[in-house]
């Protein structure tokens, strides 16, 4: 066989041009385009396995493709393209073949053999600029031509989009993500707006759509790049949490980003606010900027919690201290004070809130109230923002409970949500755990999707973490003081024996943790001091690998969770993963690296985006089942459901042996280990160390510097968010 080289291991791999007829179409996914192919390819004498990213493909077609040899342990040498285009066959044996693929609807292998006897190496032309000629072949009339003419044309527009795609610099696999987005418009829409690409497309972002308009002449000082980078700020700062930002910063920050005249920019921000693509609004005396949507949103959730604070009680009236009575005896259980307080008040609210710190009763307290009302024959639903906590929700209460994103629902066909103001729940009760992982798009969702005679129970730890997403919706709820709260401050007695409960309160108190041990007694908390990075690394290596399994008989991978400040850094979380996968999965059975990562059978991993389709959701956390190399598709089981990502999605996964503080919220495991160095410096504060330690059900050791610990535990919050919710809240009520 006339092979390619291969490089050496460790230098980078040559990049070819491949041009042949594609024998075999072993897989495509039409979805995303990923497609597996055998090619019989100029000076090789043995059929070549071609793996990239085309719209549509079929045998009997010629591709051109750019790319590297490689060579698998199992399926040998492989060409893997980063540039695959498919191109009309040469010989009378290739376009046969390709005519009589089933690509173009009318045409079948007896048609194609007709075709070519007829026309020959000018088949295509007739069918493109003659096509009434098609009629002189015997066995097609009329209504088989136009079935052709159509088939051909539909493919001709994919092709010609491509080809526009391709040569201004969007690679195949982005290229065929616009074409799913776009369809037929593909083309026009980029052109009249490349920067809707980094708001439309995954995996394009502000600089790419950036790139891509100058590909296409557009000016730097163009009014549609002005007001691109004007919106790319604001969205920048949503992901940072904020729902609003202050105009004066989001000017000077568009003008270093974009690198033109500020004047361009107030003129730009003035034609999207007169379009209401932006809104105006004064937060605290300080002019800011929403995007339309988020205004919007946060105006939805002021108006919709006035509105379902009002109107007669679903379940009627009862009698409050008979309730409670008779639900201590129910679940034989004795309520504080306080609990039973909050019991009385949330069967006299239409909407009430309950907050507290661990070991403050509120799963005794949510088991109360649902065991009440689902006595009465309540209509409830009970969510929580993840799989996990939806998960105890229903272990603590016997209800079922969902994420917030199945309750829901997902209108595939529409996109968005099943029930909304059109198609809401059917149901009395809405109680949300966790509250305070919600962000403001989420919270508005639901409360659109509630009937307005219906009651709701907020039910969360305000002194966590903020949500991922924007807003700060329960400490602004809370903060109002317009919405019915009950704080549990006392921790109870079988509790406070936890030192991960009363080190959790210490810090929630400005407190350091009480980090001395006394040797003779068993603890489930403890310091581990180091001032090195790399010893550090050393440690948690040694603590999760080894010492941790083997004094408390956990499995290393499912029951205990590292957690990092951030992603970035030596003790970031991609860096512990790195190292954590070689320590805990060294001789994978098999793995595959994608966009600079190795995944192997048996990772623990996380999505970190919602996927509607596949029902997973920013968060969730499973493990590597199998990978399939010649189908190239990845099975990963989310706590018992298996669900498969051809490789080209994997740039949703990443690693979670490691993971940050934000992303482990709403979860609890059985041992975390935290991680804490001067290196975290920009994220250390007071709530990111409360939340962290919180959620270790059995044993939490923290790692790092003492300096580092108590800085963070000096700096009361993580930062304040931009947004306007409180004052909208107390001008509805």
């Amino acid at each position: 066989m006339g092979e390619a080289p291969l490089q050496e291991h460790g230098s980078e791999l040559k990049q070819e041009r491949i041009v042949g007829s594609v024998e075999r179409v072993t897989f495509h996914n039409p979805e995303n385009g990923f497609c597996i192919l055998r090619i019989k390819a100029k000076a090789q004498r043995e059929l070549v396995t071609l793996l990239g990213h085309v719209p549509s493909v079929s045998a009997g077609e010629y591709v051109e493709a750019m790319g590297t040899w490689t060579r698998h342990a199992e399926y040998g040498l492989q060409f893997k393209a980063h540039f695959l285009k498919a191109v009309h066959p040469s010989t009378l044996e290739g376009i046969e073949k390709y005519l009589g693929s089933g690509m173009i609807r009318g045409i079948g292998p007896h048609f194609a053999k007709s075709l070519v006897e007829a026309f020959g190496y000018d088949v295509f032309d007739v069918i493109d600029q003659a096509p009434e000629r098609l009629e002189t072949v015997p066995g097609i009339g009329r209504v088989r031509r136009e079935k052709i003419i159509s088939a051909w044309q539909e493919q001709k527009v994919v092709r010609d989009i491509m080809v526009f795609l391709q040569s201004h610099g969007v690679s195949t696999l982005r290229a065929v993500r616009i074409y799913k987005a776009y369809g037929h418009n593909a083309v026009a829409t980029v052109k009249e707006n490349p920067y809707r690409l980094a708001r439309d497309i995954r995996g394009i972002g502000f600089k790419s759509a950036d790139q891509i308009a100058g590909n296409l002449g557009i000016s730097k000082s163009s009014m549609v790049r002005a007001r691109a980078g004007l919106h790319h700020i604001l969205l920048e700062r949503m992901s940072d949490g904020h729902c609003a930002y202050p105009v004066e910063k989001l000017i000077e920050e568009s003008e270093k980003l974009l690198e033109i005249d500020r004047s361009i920019l107030l003129e730009g921000l003035q034609l999207e606010i007169q379009e209401q693509q932006i809104r105006k609004e004064l937060i605290a005396g300080t002019e800011c900027a929403y995007t339309a949507g988020m205004w919007h949103a946060e105006r939805e959730v002021a108006e919709l919690f006035g509105t379902l604070r009002v109107g007669p009680l679903p379940w009627g009236e009862i009698k409050k201290e008979k309730a409670v009575e008779w639900v201590e005896k129910q679940l034989s259980i004795e309520l504080a004070s306080l609990q039973k307080e909050a019991v009385m008040q949330a069967l006299s609210s239409k909407v009430f809130i309950i907050t507290g710190g661990p070991g403050t009763g509120k799963t005794t307290l949510t088991r109360a109230i649902v065991s009440i009302l689902a006595a009465k024959n309540i209509r409830m639903a009970l969510c929580s923002p993840t799989g996990r906590a939806a998960k105890r929700l229903f272990e603590c209460t016997g209800v079922e409970a969902k994420t917030i994103h199945r309750l829901l629902g997902i209108d595939r066909a529409k996109g968005g949500f099943l029930h909304g103001p059109d198609n809401p729940l059917s149901i009395d009760l809405l109680l949300v755990d966790e509250c305070s992982m919600v962000d403001v798009l989420l919270m508005a969702s639901l409360l659109k999707a509630l009937p307005a005679e219906a009651a709701v129970l907020l039910i969360g730890d305000v002194d966590q973490l903020p949500s991922v997403g924007p807003g700060k919706v329960l400490g602004a709820l809370i903060d109002s003081g317009v919405i019915p709260t009950i704080r549990l401050t006392e921790v109870f007695r079988q509790a406070a024996k936890s030192k991960i409960i009363q080190n959790a309160h210490r810090v929630n108190q400005g407190l350091l943790p009480e980090l001395e041990n006394d040797k003779e007694k068993p603890s489930d908390f403890y310091f581990i001091e180091s001032d090195q990075a790399e010893q550090s690394l050393r440690k948690i290596i040694e603590l999760v690998s080894t010492r941790i399994p083997k004094r408390f008989a956990l499995n290393p991978v499912r029951d205990i969770q590292v957690l990092a400040p951030m992603n970035r850094g030596g003790l970031g979380a991609r860096s512990l993963n790195s190292e954590l996968q070689k320590a805990l999965n060294p001789n994978p059975i098999v793995k595959v690296e994608r966009f600079g990562v190795s995944f192997a059978v048996g990772d623990k991993v996380m999505v970190t985006e919602n996927d509607y389709d596949k029902d997973v959701f920013n968060g969730d956390i499973g493990f590597i089942e199998s990978l399939d190399l010649e189908q190239g598709v990845a099975v990963i089981d989310f706590d018992g459901r298996q669900v498969e990502f051809s490789f080209s999605e994997l740039d949703i996964i990443v690693h979670a042996y490691a993971v940050t503080v934000h992303k482990s919220q709403g979860s609890e495991y059985p041992a975390v280990v935290i991680a804490v160095a001067m290196q975290h410096y920009v994220m250390l504060k007071r709530n990111l160390i409360y939340t962290a330690i919180t959620r270790g059900k059995k044993l939490v050791i923290v790692i790092g510097e003492k300096k580092a610990l108590a800085l963070a535990i000096k700096a009361k919050s993580q930062g304040e968010r931009w947004n306007n919710l409180s004052a909208r809240l107390k001008t509805k009520f």
